[in-house]
Order: C-alpha cells, then structure tokens, then sequence
C-alpha cells in the first residue's frame, strides 16, 4: 500500500512538470508560413506531409 501512494506522489509530481515541457516544445515550432516553416516543410518528405500541410505550402511557399 506504502509503495503504490509512493508511485503516486511521484506521478502527480512529474506530470505536470512533463505536461508544462511538452507544451514548451510544442511552441517552439515555426509559424506556418514562415521562411523557416517553409523550408522545413521542402525538406520533409512529401510523402509524410498532411493535406493541411500540403495547402499551407501552396498558400504560402509557392505564390
């Protein structure tokens, strides 16, 4: 019983820490339509890229 509350003290301290560093990194993306998202968009494969992706591209990169 000691060691489940002791997993959970754990848990309840490091997710909110990880949930706070994903969303850090999430922002840290490049705005959709810059030259660096541009870019990095040219050096994804086409393959992987999402019908979004694909629209933003030719909105933003081509004309």
């Amino acid at each position: 019983m000691a060691q489940c509350a002791l997993r959970m003290s754990k848990l309840l301290f490091f997710m909110p820490l990880l949930l706070t560093g994903l969303l850090l990194l999430s922002a840290c993306g490049a705005e959709v339509g810059s030259e660096r998202w541009c870019k990095a968009l040219k050096d994804k494969p086409k393959g992987e890229w999402t019908a979004n992706e694909a629209a933003d591209f030719t909105r933003y990169c081509v004309f």
